[in-house]
């Protein structure tokens, strides 16, 4: 596979929305990481509707995802009251 393709797969399967919030490394860093929890989200609930995941493997997927976001969150420091 060409990178191009490579790309073009990739944007496909995962698509970035723009950020539209005040520019901070971290909320940047956090809204990527949004994102992909998203779509992942998407992708499970996809496969559990259609049969391929049993409602108790897609709640545990999901649990996994919230605590790696959740963790990013307190990594980033989203959400604290930031001294300037």
């Amino acid at each position: 596979m060409t990178q191009n393709n490579s790309q073009d797969k990739d944007s496909f399967l995962y698509p970035r929305s723009r950020y539209y919030g005040k520019f901070q490394p971290e909320t940047l860093a956090f809204n990527a990481n949004l994102q992909e929890f998203a779509q992942k989200i998407s992708y499970i609930t996809c496969l559990e509707t259609g049969g391929k995941l049993s409602p108790e493997e897609a709640y545990q997927q999901i649990r996994v995802l919230w605590k790696q976001l959740k963790h990013s969150k307190k990594e980033l420091a989203i959400g604290r009251d930031q001294e300037i």
